[in-house]
Order: structure tokens, then sequence, then C-alpha cells
């Protein structure tokens, strides 16, 4: 290996979302923002909103409960 030439890792970076939550993680950067995280995402949080005007997302959904059965 070559010496110097990786960047300094940062055991405890820290990560700010813009929600205000803060994370400790490992990173080539010591400070880290985010617009998103897992405490404001609407998949994660379970707000998600599907806007579906054709009706694509229930047919789909009466299709995958048809398989199951």
């Amino acid at each position: 290996m070559k010496a110097d030439i990786h960047p300094t890792y940062f055991d405890k970076a820290i990560a700010t979302c813009a929600c205000g939550a803060k994370f400790t993680v490992g990173s080539t950067q010591e400070k880290i923002d985010v617009e998103i995280c897992k405490l404001c995402h609407p998949f994660y949080t379970g707000l998600d909103k599907v806007l579906d005007g054709a009706g694509r997302v229930d047919k789909f959904k009466k299709r995958v409960a048809g398989a199951k059965k």
C-alpha cells in the first residue's frame, strides 16, 4: 500500500438532518448535513402517500394479494 494517499477517517463524525436529528457515523468527513433521514423519511415513518390517478397501485396490490393465496 502507498503511504499518505488515503483520506482521514473519522470514527465519530456527526450527521445532522434537516429535521434536527443527529447521528454518529464513520466517515471521511467530520460533519455531514443531510436533508432527510430515517426519522423523517415517509417510507420509514409509514406516512407515505401514493398519488395514483389511474388506480394502478390498487390493481397491483390486489394482484399481489391474490398471488399470496
